[in-house]
């Protein structure tokens, strides 16, 4: 795979490694050391231009390796060692895979002789990871060191974004080979489609012109293209409204009055039904996911979709496409911008007032909001909505998975592309607190603010130590409603509130003691209980800047998330709220 080069001088593979992620501009590494990766620390210790933060969990450097990536769409890049360490990655690598988050794995593996013997803490990370990886890498030389670490950047940033896995066993760490820079990289068949078809574009022109009752359906691809600002064009050009998906939060800003808001099971009656009424689904950089569509087979009846797409493999794969266009999402809208303006200019264009008049009565019908709880506890939604408000549209927030994170993508203003980042496909629990770790790493000017549950945070807390060692001063607002919330709020709508293995105690007994466990991981403990403290709590963390801040917020463990589709539903059977009858029936 390297150009071979006597006169080059011998370094091991651990400092070709090194030297590698130098020259690719890795910025930082999250990791763990261990045997089989300990000839790489060796020569990292060393290096001036890639710093190491050493995580206490390999899950929480791969998170991190993800925040790092969604806040500066740079490619993150996390270390372990083989074994345990490395199948501790395994989740956060399926998570980057289900996100199409550019994160490149790097794990030490046992030495080439005793591979496949059930040598000590040997795991055959390369097969484990094969259906959740973009690729990944088994090394068998030195030489091989710099081409493999080129390529696994290469791949993990271009096309559809993706976790890469580069496994470097220990003897081809320690043994020597001349170092070539750039190497030779050879990845046939390799040739993501940007540009999209022309043919297809000026197709899907001509459908725009003829539609009455479009909708642009926004998807993380359009934030992985760096798309925003010709997303915001288009829009404005053909007055369609935008609804955002929960990996798109922000990529079509809140506040501009063609936003609908995002579409799913915990989706704005707007936005849901807008999609299922529509005649026309613009879908950029959306996959179609059951969390939007619902029951498949009744998702927008009506709609002639076109779908585009940087994956061919997504086009067509759930719902079958009228106008598929392959393409990077920036160049799409791009190319896209002029054909419907040339539509327009030739007296193409549709009228839309009746179909605005007609969101405008959903909106104003059935906005997003929340009941204040009968017995004066803490609403959480009240909370979220504060925070917001307070820290600013320029803040970035980071959630993990319940819950809170489907009020974080409701009560929360997102006008700003990369300023809200969860775990969408996947849904992994004990993502926030590591992945704003990272987030703040990767943007240290910027306010990380983490929106966690009582039952997320005590799954991943632990990298708090991490961020007070190393100064990376995050917030966290931590939802305590002493539950599971979100299998709480299923229990008692479908299994008749028996609330099997959901209370956490941790509302009630403090056990434990989140103020407490705050104080003793380095950070600031605060506690609130009332609305009329909510402020003053997020203002006093909002004043610390030299460390963390955890915020434990005591709510009401029986508020909901609404709207709500059930799982398997229609989207024609949304609910607004509890105990009343869908919206359409």
């Amino acid at each position: 795979m390297t150009d071979s080069n006597d006169a080059s001088p011998q370094i091991t593979g651990a400092q070709a490694l090194v030297r590698s992620l130098e020259e690719v501009g890795a910025e930082v590494v999250f990791g763990i050391p261990g045997g089989a990766i300990l000839p790489t620390y060796d020569p990292l210790f060393d290096s001036t231009k890639v710093r190491h933060i050493l995580v206490r969990h390999e899950q929480g450097a791969g998170h991190a390796a993800e925040g790092y990536a969604g806040a500066t769409g740079k490619v993150g890049v996390c270390m372990a060692t083989s074994g345990p360490g490395a199948t501790n990655l395994v989740t956060p690598i399926a998570d980057a895979y289900m996100d199409s988050v550019p994160i490149v794995a790097i794990t030490g593996q046992v030495a080439r002789p005793v591979i496949g013997t059930d040598a000590f803490q040997e795991a055959d990370i390369s097969g484990i990871t094969l259906p959740i990886t973009k690729h990944n890498f088994l090394v068998t030389a030195p030489e091989e060191v710099p081409a493999a670490i080129a390529a696994a950047f290469h791949l993990a940033a271009t096309g559809r974004p993706g976790p890469v896995l580069v496994d470097l066993p220990k003897d081809v760490q320690q043994a020597t080979a001349p170092f070539v820079w750039p190497p030779k990289v050879e990845l046939p068949g390799y040739r993501p489609t940007t540009r999209p078809h022309g043919k297809q574009v000026r197709e899907a022109a001509r459908v725009i012109a003829a539609a009455s009752r479009p909708v642009l359906y926004i998807g993380g691809g359009v934030l992985k293209a760096r798309a925003s600002a010709e997303l915001r064009r288009f829009a404005a050009l053909t007055g369609i409204p935008v609804v955002t998906t929960l990996m798109a939060r922000g990529a079509f800003p809140d506040s501009d009055r063609q936003h609908l808001g995002m579409p799913g099971m915990h989706g704005s009656v707007a936005a849901v039904t807008a999609l299922q009424k529509a005649d026309l689904i613009i879908a950029l950089g959306a996959r179609f996911d059951d969390r939007v569509t619902g029951r498949l087979d009744t998702f927008a009846p009506h709609a002639t979709v076109i779908h585009a797409d940087i994956d061919p493999a997504e086009i067509g794969k759930n719902r079958a496409a009228d106008v598929p266009i392959v393409g990077d999402a920036r160049q799409v809208l791009a190319a896209l911008l002029p054909a419907v303006q040339a539509e327009f200019d030739a007296g193409h264009r549709p009228d839309l007032a009746g179909w605005w008049r007609q969101l405008d009565q959903w909106r104003e019908t059935y906005p997003v909001g929340y009941e204040e709880p009968a017995d004066g506890v803490l609403a959480p939604q009240y909370v979220i909505q504060r925070l917001g408000a307070l820290a600013g549209p320029d803040a970035v927030y980071v959630s993990g998975v319940g819950q809170h994170q489907m009020w974080a993508s409701q009560f929360i203003g997102h006008e700003n592309p990369h300023t809200f980042i969860t775990s969408g496909g996947a849904g992994t629990m004990g993502f926030g607190i590591p992945a704003a770790m990272g987030a703040k790493v990767g943007r240290p000017d910027a306010m990380v603010w983490v929106i966690d549950g009582d039952g997320c945070f005590q799954m991943t807390s632990q990298e708090l130590a991490t961020c007070a060692i190393e100064g990376i001063p995050i917030k966290v607002a931590v939802i305590n409603n002493g539950n599971l919330g979100m299998v709480r709020q299923w229990q008692t709508l479908f299994y008749d509130e028996r609330y099997s293995q959901t209370n956490l105690g941790t509302h009630k007994h403090h056990i434990p003691d989140f103020v407490k466990l705050a104080d003793a991981l380095g950070c600031v403990g605060l506690r609130c209980e009332s609305k009329a403290d909510v402020d003053a709590a997020i203002k006093a963390a909002m004043a610390v800047d030299d460390r963390p801040v955890v915020i434990d917020f005591l709510v009401g463990e029986d508020a909901m998330v609404w709207p709500m589709i059930a799982a398997g539903a229609s989207n024609d059977d949304i609910q607004a709220a509890r105990d009343i009858r869908p919206v359409f029936d």
